[in-house]
């Protein structure tokens, strides 16, 4: 009797237990999460990309416009469109968790590699701030004539801003270090969206008016070719192990895969009405593309083009998606690309491994300033690591070519 009393007593935190362990088992399954800012909502819908269920609605700063979400995917901001903030969203609670008052009608946001500077388009005040991402005050503002939406050179050096101001339309240029403007590439039409490739050789941008993707040499700021498209083409992107690049062509409904290397188009792959923007899967096999017209996002599978859809909110028009966190996976990769360190400073956990890829079409070869081995010759295509084991700063220079550095950034777990 007496045991079985014991048993029934303790029946309930068993049952406790266990489904603590079943919830605890759930969210380890969860995979990483993409995030949909719904235009008319005025609210940010949350995708769990291992289901395709949407496991939350986030209201925020009216017309949200601009995403980003910083390199840890643990905070997403939003700009608001027809608001003078930008909204901080949590990844790990979902929910809104700080305000940033940066002025009238914030457009692109664009953060820098490292995690510490957002940058933000101020379309409505004609200049770009920049935002301490620690405590989110302004650390600096660029004059840029209504400045649209951002891209951010790999290497950190350099950002390109969509500049839509009429009569003048342009690609500005500023100096991420100086925080100045080194120049302005003029363009006969409005600008719609600049992105790096993923290896920074190459910047896309769209116009207005034109139907057909730029391909702009970063080396020399010359277009080198253009990708033809259906009407109104908005965003052009190649993700880190996509096998293809992509455009969203908005006129057909279409996402359009072309090859980056001979900008030849390939094949077109029908989504939902009004496509938006586009993101990848952190594998980038996959691609999110939000659909305005028809409040649903398509998941596109880039090598087979099979096609399912995600309802969300009313008028979806950005999205992102968090990638694989350096200091869980153990891992990070520098690439060596056009005579540069990308990303240029890197931060990574006490224990995480680092490896160079040279995906450059020369050698080159690593040095540290802290006197561990490197190596003296890299060959293209070749691979370096190391494991770094205390916390500090690391310097680096390439053998071959010495103007070229790099930094990183180790921290305490």
């Amino acid at each position: 009797m007496i045991a079985r009393n014991t048993r029934l007593k303790y029946l309930p935190v068993l049952v406790l237990g266990a489904l603590l362990a079943v919830g605890a088992a759930a969210a380890f399954a969860a995979g990483p999460k993409a995030y949909v800012g719904n235009f008319k909502d005025s609210t940010v819908s949350v995708i769990d990309t291992a289901t395709g269920a949407v496991t939350g609605t986030v209201p925020v700063a009216a017309g949200p416009h601009g995403m980003t979400v910083t390199p840890d995917g643990k905070t997403v901001y939003v700009s608001g469109d027809e608001s003078s903030t930008v909204s901080v969203i949590d990844t790990a609670t979902d929910r809104v968790t700080g305000t940033i008052e940066v002025g009238k009608t914030p457009h692109g946001l664009a953060m820098q590699p490292d995690g510490r500077v957002l940058l933000v388009a101020v379309y409505g005040e004609d200049r770009v701030a920049f935002i301490d991402a620690a405590s989110h005050a302004i650390v600096a503002s660029v004059a840029v004539p209504k400045p649209h939406t951002i891209a951010i050179r790999p290497d950190g050096k350099l950002a390109y801003v969509a500049s839509q101001q009429p009569g003048k339309f342009a690609l500005v240029v500023v100096d991420l270090a100086t925080r100045a403007t080194v120049r302005a590439i003029a363009l006969d039409k409005p600008p719609r969206d600049p992105e790096f490739s993923y290896d920074g050789k190459a910047l896309y941008y769209t116009m207005a008016g034109i139907n057909a993707v730029q391909v702009l040499d970063p080396a020399n700021d010359q277009v080198v070719a253009t990708v033809p498209t259906g009407a109104s083409p908005h965003i052009a992107a190649y993700f880190r192990g996509a096998p293809v690049a992509t455009a969203v062509v908005q006129g057909p409904g279409e996402l359009l895969l072309f090859d980056p290397a001979t900008h030849a188009p390939i094949r077109s792959i029908e989504v939902g009405k009004q496509p938006h923007w586009v993101a990848a899967s952190g594998d980038g096999k996959r691609a999110y593309v939000t659909n305005e017209g028809s409040n649903d996002v398509s998941v596109v599978d880039l090598a087979s083009g099979q096609v399912t859809t995600i309802a969300v909110g009313n008028a979806p028009r950005k999205v992102v998606v968090q990638q694989p966190a350096t200091g869980v996976a153990g891992t990070a990769t520098v690439s060596i690309a056009n005579f540069a360190f990308m990303p240029a400073e890197l931060t990574v956990a006490t224990g995480d491994t680092v490896t160079w890829s040279n995906d450059d079409g020369a050698p080159h070869g690593l040095a540290y300033k802290d006197g561990a081995q490197g190596t003296n010759l890299l060959l293209p295509g070749a691979k370096f690591a190391r494991t770094f084991d205390r916390a500090g700063s690391y310097d680096y220079i390439c053998t071959v070519h010495p103007y070229m550095s790099g930094k990183v950034i180790v921290r305490a777990p």
